[in-house]
């Protein structure tokens, strides 16, 4: 018997083939070719354009890819675009400024791979990052950099071995942030209870549907169209016309398949990883995205596979809760990631530099 999916699917087909033209050189590509040359290694030259495009590959909140990057000399400063906010799941722009520092942690790695120290510094809402020529620095960390994807999939329900939890823990050591990492399966347990309830919460808001839906994208062709946003088949979910996909969405994106769907997800992890800042203000909140990173990166070389299940740190009413069990005291969590060995999906997309670099 058909599944709703496949139903669906094999009804109405998938869509049909999507191709974009390439800004940087004009030839028409497809969905996977444009993944390809974004994800492709890094080059020497040229220098910016290749910095900033390794730093966009960076984790962001709905891949809303809110950062600007302007560039003097050996000057990289990473700016916030205000326009791709999302007031209803991060109203102070916290998951802003933690994207922010995901990407300056990128173009740190690689700009290390080309021969370039990076000495990054908050500048206000910017980070500054300032280049001085050292002997090039190759790391697994920088290798993972064009490999590294958030994965919203069940995993394989193995555990991580002992030395993998420390590496995955030593990547995360960041000034001022703590990371605790949960694998017993009683406080696996707690968690869960924490992001379903978040998610239900989530799921009631009006405000919060409605701007997530706005940056779902259905099938190659509308994510080809903006090149951001989160591509349903990312998710492991059928690529459908647009057309279909949002009048139908409601029938089948539902809060108690949602909670299952987040059920199996954490029941299949190998644990949990919470990371706390001291101070809730927009430099610390850099500093975990910089933690955050390199945890990505650093599961990513250890062949694993990693997603954020943010719920109880976006829900303000549940975030003290979750805080207190954690034994925070008065601190904010920030991010919560779960982790595991799973499979590949396809990757999303990301805007080119030239779309997001300013003279």
């Amino acid at each position: 018997m058909f599944n709703r999916r496949q139903f669906i699917t094999t009804a109405l087909g998938l869509s049909a083939a999507a191709v974009s033209v390439s800004p940087a050189t004009g030839a028409t590509m497809t969905y996977h070719e444009v993944v390809d040359a974004s994800r492709a290694p890094l080059q020497a030259a040229p220098r910016d354009r290749e910095l900033v495009r390794f730093a966009t590959l960076a984790a962001n909140s709905h891949n809303t890819q809110p950062w600007i990057f302007s560039v003097r000399g050996n000057v990289i400063a990473i700016a916030p675009d205000f326009t791709r906010r999302c007031p209803a799941v991060d109203p102070d722009d916290h998951h802003l400024f933690v994207s922010l520092g995901c990407a300056a942690e990128n173009l740190i790695l690689a700009a290390s791979t080309l021969g370039w120290h990076a000495d990054p510094v908050v500048d206000g809402d910017r980070i500054v990052i300032t280049l001085e020529e050292a002997p090039p620095a190759a790391s697994a960390l920088a290798d993972a950099i064009p490999v590294r994807q958030c994965t919203r999939a069940a995993f394989a329900g193995k555990p991580a071995a002992p030395e993998i939890l420390h590496q995955l823990e030593n990547a995360c050591r960041e000034p001022n942030v703590t990371a605790i990492l949960i694998t017993e399966r009683a406080g696996m347990a707690k968690v869960t209870d924490y992001v379903l309830e978040g998610n239900s919460a989530q799921m009631r808001d009006t405000a919060f549907m409605h701007e997530l839906v706005s940056w779902i994208r259905f099938n190659e062709a509308e994510a080809l169209a903006t090149m951001d946003g989160l591509f349903s088949p990312a998710s492991g979910n059928p690529s459908l016309p647009s057309w279909l996909a949002r009048p139908v969405l409601k029938l089948f994106f539902t809060e108690r398949g949602e909670n299952k769907k987040y059920r199996e997800q954490l029941d299949s992890s190998a644990g949990v990883i919470v990371l706390a800042a001291d101070r809730s203000d927009k430099s610390h909140w850099i500093a975990v995205g910089r933690a955050c990173q390199r945890f990505g990166l650093q599961a990513t070389a250890l062949g694993l596979k990693y997603s954020f299940v943010n719920q109880p740190v976006e829900v303000a009413a549940l975030r003290p809760q979750f805080a207190t069990w954690l034994g925070l005291g008065g601190r904010r969590p920030d991010i919560v990631m779960r982790f595991g060995t799973g499979p590949n999906l396809p990757k999303s997309l990301r805007r080119p530099p030239e779309l997001v670099m300013q003279s």
